[in-house]
């Protein structure tokens, strides 16, 4: 059963997994943008972007976040389900409950880009009517496992890995100490940029990493390697599309969103400089900006009265 109150809710997906959801802004805004988190984080690595927009938006466009099945305070789930085809499925589920009516825009980083695309195909006929933007941050529609960190999820060890993991997940579930020995160069290796990051951000991708069950964890890595949803891609062209990468991403190289943006010609395409594959933490502003200003490409731009509330108008004949 779905449930909502004070902002936290619960969806339940196909399978019967419970989903925790939370969502802030108006309603009835005329505008909801659904965001995806990547893999082994959470709907809180979008958080500081959420302040930024908060500023932009007030409550005028409903943001919804939520956390991918055996992440963050979701429920687990089967492993034979932690694919990202599953993920769009989930995803579905989501924007059914909490976006039932009017339009709405997804927003993805890493493996929630990959969700977003898996969900695109699963249902073209929301393209141009009610999903109206899309917006993919530090992902890759195809080869992740080609070059950079990526090319990690080809190794042997990985695929050994993976294999303990099923045959005794109980056992590994418990295994905070392995969780960390992986996910600390995770975050050294491709968190950050060039640049310097504050402790807090360190602090914040590596707390959400280490919390991530390392059955979770090794149940994706399949799906990540195998991914490849480069020929339906197109299908986005009927809708505005941003694409965001941070220049010195060694998961997601900015090849990969290069790539995606060939083919879509009208894709707005921004390179955050000095930055890396946890741009959405390291250079929450930078990410909050675009993802205004794909909002605004969707036929709804902001007005500010005398009071300095931030007010949107429907300008549908734009949009479509």
């Amino acid at each position: 059963m779905n449930y909502r109150n004070h902002g936290r809710s619960t969806v339940v997906t196909d399978d019967g997994t419970a989903l925790a959801v939370y969502e802030t802004g108006a309603p009835d805004a005329p505008m909801t943008v659904v965001f995806t988190h990547g893999h082994c984080l959470a709907k809180e690595s979008w958080f500081d972007v959420r302040s930024h927009l908060q500023r932009t938006w007030g409550d005028d466009v409903r943001m919804v976040f939520y956390d991918h099945r055996g992440h963050g305070a979701s429920e687990a789930a089967a492993t034979d389900s932690y694919t990202i085809e599953q993920l769009g499925r989930d995803l579905g589920a989501v924007v059914r409950t909490m976006v039932p009516t009017g339009r709405y825009v997804v927003v993805g980083h890493s493996m929630g880009g990959m969700t977003i695309m898996s969900f695109v195909r699963q249902h073209l006929g929301e393209l141009g009517g009610r999903l109206v933007g899309v917006g993919l941050v530090a992902t890759a529609a195809h080869g992740i496992a080609e070059e950079g960190l990526g090319s990690c999820l080809a190794h042997p060890v990985v695929s050994m890995f993976r294999s303990v993991v099923r045959r005794a997940p109980r056992v590994m579930s418990t295994s905070k100490r392995l969780s960390r020995g992986i996910c600390a160069p995770i975050v050294r290796a491709a968190g950050c940029g060039s640049r310097r990051v504050s402790p807090r951000v360190v602090a914040l991708a590596s707390a959400m990493l280490n919390e991530t069950s390392v059955v979770t964890m090794a149940g994706f890595l399949g799906s990540l390697h195998e991914f490849d949803e480069s020929k339906s891609l197109p299908a986005l062209a009927v809708v505005p599309t941003m694409v965001l990468c941070g220049s010195d991403d060694l998961m997601t190289p900015p090849r990969h969103s290069q790539a995606i943006a060939d083919c879509l010609p009208a894709a707005r395409l921004v390179t955050v400089e000095n930055a890396g594959h946890m741009v959405i933490l390291e250079r929450a502003a930078d990410v909050a900006d675009a993802i205004a200003t794909l909002v605004a490409q969707t036929g709804l731009t902001a007005r500010r009265d005398l009071t300095g509330r931030t007010h949107l108008t429907a300008q549908l004949e734009v949009a479509l």
